[in-house]
């Protein structure tokens, strides 16, 4: 027996067509039927590689008694929160407002109208710790629709106000907005070492989440040894050593439920992926030992894994599998004497940490505790020889854990985490000698392109052959980034015309001129409760910090003024949030340095082949606000940009300039070299 969701493409929904429940995906079928019979909506949103989301469907949705009172008492939907961010910010910020929390699986009663009533996250089935059973809040729910109407009526109507209110609660009573300067990002960096963990790195405690989108604006903030880049590599070195990363298959876990990165819930996100490796890589710019191997094992791992075949990229893999948690990732001693030869067995467990009681529930999860130079020392090998060895074993150990049954991988491709990818690769390409990451950015934004751009607008997803789900803010600003760092990987003038064309459909669709601000959900989006805005950074970038990066960066190559002025005027209206709440504002903070750092242009001249050296030492800079202009003055979208008037003779050449000074030009690396020296030297006396 199945249900309506065995006609989506959403793994998520998909594994839910079984259940007894008599599930509607969200769309206007199940929103009439509601205000036809006058029925409560009992709302479920969750995702794939939601663990809890797994547990709640066995013991509830999989349970027939259960399922006999829902289809009885409610209109039952079910949504994936990566396919609709609209719906599942709407309801999150509901459920917070309730109960003080939120997170997956989300549950939220709703009037037929959609207006939220009563909520929370995970229930059980039988009551414990506290927590009402699942059945409990059902009946509850269901007595307080029918039997205390007004009171529901109330609630829902307070609630309303204050989502609709949250939509441009940033506006200061004032109406006055000042620029971010320079005071502002000393007052994030000081914020940020408040929370800072000096001895695991990361903020606060457990659980640990790798906020790379923060890391990134640390890594913006000064030298190597300035307190934000020096607080930013910290964190990411430990990462690199704990149980967060896959030391056998590479790429990174969610989060860490301790202090010390160690035991991770094992889900495995595309975005997660995607934004570490593009920390990773910068980090590695500014000369962090041991960044640039990991950035490099990190998109590996997104290219062997989670690459379709079209060249875009999936979107996670389950944190389960043999029905328990982790169980694919874990070894015990036997384990690894079975895989490796003893020398390699014992090394292997002295240097990962492996031991009969094991580190999580009996059994094992790589991470490195020691010092590897030191164990060098001891054991009388060679740094680069013990990397060998280890990599070789590792290699042995990912082979035999093939044989595992694997976690259920989220083939769904989501534009705006395809954006992330893009952009990490196309980032990382000239930045670490790797031009196959550039070959797959470009593969990969091609295809993309192609599927989801449709008419005047970008779709959001592409599963199973199917594009649906008109874009979201998130998408356009992404997708709208990649393409810009894929035009300055390559100097090819086509992903600069696609930028402009997504960055200029964002604005049409996205922003209104009557508040001065972006909203998430497009112009035309119905159905929904209230339009959504949401200018704080989660685990991905804000769709509002992604717009007003695209818009700043555009404006930087091309000269575009209008776009220049919007991304001023939202990071002028944003600031106080940036002030409050900086760890959720990072990368609004990292553009915002962006626009007040003295850009450094490096602007080649000539066929990619004549300034192909140059190019690489181009994107070897690590200031915070470079740009890479360049290609073949013949064609007229490379003529046309204003690093290039003048210049249509001077084929070969490299002009460095920060703000209005600019040095001799550069006709060699060497010389190149030369060039950015100097412009340091300005940039500092600036």
């Amino acid at each position: 027996m199945t249900n309506r969701l065995s006609l989506e493409t959403s793994p998520y929904l998909l594994q839910h067509a079984h259940n007894p429940v008599d599930w509607y995906p969200w769309g206007d079928e199940a929103l009439a039927l509601a205000r036809e019979h006058d029925q409560p909506i009992l709302l479920s949103i969750g995702y794939s590689a939601c663990h809890w989301c797994h547990v709640m469907e066995r013991e509830s949705f999989e349970d027939a008694e259960t399922a006999r009172l829902m289809n009885r008492h409610f209109v039952n939907i079910k949504v994936d929160r990566e396919e609709r961010p609209d719906v599942d910010s709407i309801y999150m910020r509901a459920v917070q407002a309730m109960t003080g929390q939120g997170g997956w699986p989300l549950t939220a009663f709703l009037t037929p109208e959609g207006v939220p009533f009563y909520g929370g996250t995970y229930f059980p089935p039988a009551p414990r710790h506290g927590m009402p059973s699942f059945r409990q809040v059902l009946r509850a729910a269901a007595d307080a629709y029918t039997s205390r109407r007004a009171e529901v009526t109330a609630r829902g109507d307070h609630l309303t106000e204050i989502l609709a209110r949250g939509a441009t609660e940033a506006q200061p009573a004032s109406g006055h907005f000042d620029a971010p300067d320079g005071r502002l990002f000393v007052h994030a960096v000081s914020a940020a070492g408040r929370t800072f963990d000096p001895s695991n790195g990361g903020f606060g405690n457990a659980p640990k989440f790798p906020q790379p989108v923060f890391l990134d604006f640390l890594l913006r903030t000064g030298g190597p040894r300035s307190h934000g880049v020096s607080m930013a590599t910290h964190t990411l070195s430990r990462m690199a050593a704990g149980g967060i990363r896959d030391h056998a298959g590479g790429g990174f876990h969610r989060y860490s439920v301790d202090a010390r990165w160690l035991v991770p819930h094992f889900e495995k996100m595309l975005y997660d992926n995607a934004l570490i490796a593009r920390a990773l890589t910068r980090a590695h710019l500014l000369g962090a030992e041991g960044m640039g191997p990991v950035a490099e094992e990190t998109l590996d791992y997104v290219l062997e894994d989670l690459t379709s075949p079209e060249g875009a990229f999936y979107s996670a893999r389950d944190a389960d599998s043999e029905g328990e948690e982790g169980v694919f990732y874990l070894w015990t001693p036997s384990q690894i004497r079975s895989a490796l030869e003893p020398d390699a067995a014992r090394l292997v467990s002295r240097v990962y940490d492996i031991s009969e009681a094991g580190n999580f529930e009996g059994r094992n999860i790589l991470h490195l505790p020691h010092d590897l130079e030191a164990i060098s020392r001891q054991e009388g090998i060679r740094p680069p020889e013990l990397n060998s060895l280890l990599r070789e074993s590792l290699n042995l150990l990912k082979a035999r854990r093939s044989t595992r049954p694997e976690p259920l991988r989220d083939e769904k491709v989501i534009t705006s985490w395809n954006g992330f990818t893009i952009r990490a690769l196309a980032e990382a390409g000239p930045a670490l000698g790797r031009a196959d990451y550039t070959h797959a950015a470009e593969r990969a934004a091609g295809f993309l392109l192609e599927t989801v751009r449709r008419g005047d607008r970008l779709q959001r997803i592409f599963a199973a052959g199917r594009v649906h789900i008109d874009g979201f803010l998130e998408d356009y600003g992404s997708l709208g980034n990649a393409c810009l760092s894929l035009y300055e990987a390559t100097l090819d003038p086509r992903w600069l015309a696609d930028a402009d064309w997504i960055a200029a459909t964002m604005v049409t669709r996205f922003w209104s001129d009557a508040e001065g601000i972006f909203y998430d959900a497009p112009v035309d989006e119905d159905g929904l409760l209230v339009r959504p805005r949401d200018i704080m950074d989660n685990a991905t970038p804000s769709g509002n910090s992604l717009a007003t990066e695209l818009l700043a960066r555009s404006a930087a190559i091309t000269g575009n003024t209008e776009h220049a002025g919007l991304a001023e005027t939202v990071l002028a209206r944003e600031r106080g949030m940036m002030e409050r709440y900086p760890p959720a504002a990072g990368r609004l903070l990292s553009t915002a340095v962006m626009c007040e750092t003295p850009r450094l242009e490096i602007a080649l001249v000539g066929p990619f082949e004549r300034v192909a050296g140059m190019h690489g030492r181009a994107h070897g800079d690590p200031h915070p606000n470079r740009v890479i202009v360049g290609g073949d003055p013949s064609d007229p979208a490379v003529a046309r940009l204003p690093a290039m008037e003048g210049r249509a003779d001077r084929v070969g050449e490299a002009f460095v300039c920060v703000g209005n000074t600019c040095q001799e030009p550069a006709a060699s690396t060497g010389a190149l070299d030369t060039a950015l020296k100097q412009a340091q030297s300005v940039s500092a006396g600036g």
